[in-house]
């Protein structure tokens, strides 16, 4: 896995840039933090040797000045969001940011629902966070917003939503996943915190897109592929292009809400302190690259996975047609096909010779390993056993587990437990080894390898179950499926 990403400059340049742009507000700073300040996965994938807990240890210096408020929409609630990458809703999800936020250190001072109309199912979650102790307030959807700017910018906007109250002089403003609101309850509060005799300045921690990159750059095409839900759209910043002459790229809710930013600013400070929504960010990623091409490639395989994901939502009756078509347009415009990742084209060739479900995974040295479904074991099962047996030097032809320990648990599974699928798991298979490793050298020397599939990619010609896919996801394991359920 080459690696394309500076992460030691990154923190350097980067802290550097957002304690100037705090120097420049006096009092109080709301920070809106863009992606996730920790578990970043999508960074991680599309800039590789980006770290995801990067943003988290350049903020960690300021945690005895900071306090965290952590958004989330009533719409997500509503249709139990699931973050994809950790494969939890996003309700949950506060929660677990919450509690890893206080782990290190950080103030978690309330938590704000946004795009509230009254959902009963916010409701439910407002009186559950409040019997944990945590302050719980709304934001209420405003008719019109962004573009109707003398109602948001009125007691009637802004104004009627709760005021979160805050303790410290900067706040960060993060949430679980886009589209949450996290600038509008920055505005909100800025708004309002003016009403209280109060001077607050806004700045935006967001790492994607990169302004400084080209917009059909593939990194920036990913982003727009994470966001195929929310139907963002990577534009060239007008405001900045007719205040410096420059091209930078944005994206299209901030661009919409500039207008907002610039009227708020105007009536709290006179003026505005930006002349564009790029100048809003302090984002340096795109000066820390040090191999594009590896980011490129990085970044169409993961257009690639998106795609595969909104396919499986869709078989599963949980996305939408228009997340498809999006997706397919934006693999067009990066110029990939499904074939461009080798382990969906060996997957899909085995499975012609073979007649049966099959997978296939690429490893870190380029190595491709493949594996069938069997009637002891699932495809998913098969293909983490040749895998780990490839890295540890083991004969293919080995069998790890024996027919004779497989058969009680497939008995177990269908007789006693219900179950209408004999094969073993990928959990069961990893138990099984671990169980035998005590005794068995071969077994022990296979799980020692499993750290080296951290990173890997592989595909599965049928849609895996829950289970496989949490192990694979816990592995570290890039995986796509086919859209294709078991018979």
């Amino acid at each position: 896995m080459k690696i394309g990403f500076d992460n030691d400059k990154y923190i350097r340049i980067q802290s550097e840039h957002i304690k100037e742009r705090i120097a420049q507000f006096e009092g109080k700073l709301y920070l809106e933090l863009g992606g996730k300040l920790f578990d970043d996965h999508h960074a991680s994938r599309v800039l590789p040797g980006f770290q995801p807990d990067s943003k988290l240890r350049m903020l960690k210096q300021l945690s005895d000045s900071a306090e965290i408020v952590i958004v989330i929409s009533a719409l997500d609630i509503e249709k139990n969001k699931v973050r994809q990458d950790l494969g939890i809703t996003y309700d949950e999800d506060v929660l677990r940011l919450r509690g890893e936020f206080q782990k290190r250190g950080f103030l978690v001072g309330s938590v704000v629902i946004t795009h509230y109309n009254g959902q009963s199912s916010a409701d439910a979650y407002r009186q559950r966070l409040e019997r944990q102790g945590i302050r719980t307030y709304y934001h209420y959807t405003i008719e019109g917003y962004p573009t109707n700017v003398a109602l948001i910018d009125s007691d009637e906007g802004f104004g009627k939503n709760d005021y979160v109250e805050t303790e410290r002089p900067l706040v960060i403003v993060t949430a679980p996943g886009p589209g949450s609101g996290k600038m509008a309850v920055c505005l909100s509060q800025l708004y309002n915190e003016h009403k209280r005799g109060i001077t607050a300045g806004y700045a935006k921690f967001e790492t994607f897109p990169v302004w400084s990159l080209p917009l059909k750059h593939p990194v920036n095409i990913a982003y727009e592929a994470a966001t195929a839900d929310l139907n963002d759209v990577n534009m060239i910043d007008p405001f900045h292009m007719e205040a410096y002459g420059k091209l930078a790229i944005n994206y299209n809710r901030d661009i919409e809400i500039f207008p907002v930013l610039d009227a708020l600013f105007e009536g709290i400070y006179g003026k505005n302190p930006y002349k564009s929504p790029t100048d809003m960010g302090v984002n340096m990623v795109g000066f820390c690259i040090c191999d594009d091409e590896a980011c490129c490639e990085a970044s169409r395989q993961e257009i690639i996975r998106r795609y595969y994901t909104a396919l499986n939502h869709m078989a599963d009756g949980a996305g939408n047609e228009s997340e498809v078509q999006k997706l397919k347009l934006v693999m067009k415009q990066a110029g990939v096909t499904t074939d461009d990742r080798l382990c969906t084209v060996a997957a899909k060739t085995r499975k012609q010779e073979a007649g049966v479900d099959c997978s296939a995974i690429e490893l870190a040295d380029g190595t491709i390993i493949t594996a069938s479904s069997s009637p002891l074991l699932g495809t998913a099962s098969s293909l983490l056993l040749n895998a780990t047996k490839h890295l540890a030097g083991i004969d293919h032809d080995l069998k790890l587990i024996p027919q004779e320990l497989i058969e009680p648990v497939q008995k177990t599974k269908v007789d006693y437990l219900g179950g209408k699928n004999p094969r073993l798991h990928t959990d069961e298979v990893l138990v099984a080894l671990s169980v035998l490793s005590k005794h068995d050298e071969n077994c022990r020397r296979a799980l020692s390898q499993l750290p080296e599939l951290r990173g890997c990619q592989a595909h599965s010609t049928v849609m895996l179950s829950e289970v496989d896919r949490t192990i694979f996801r816990k592995l570290g394991v890039g995986l796509t499926c086919d859209p294709t359920r078991k018979n």
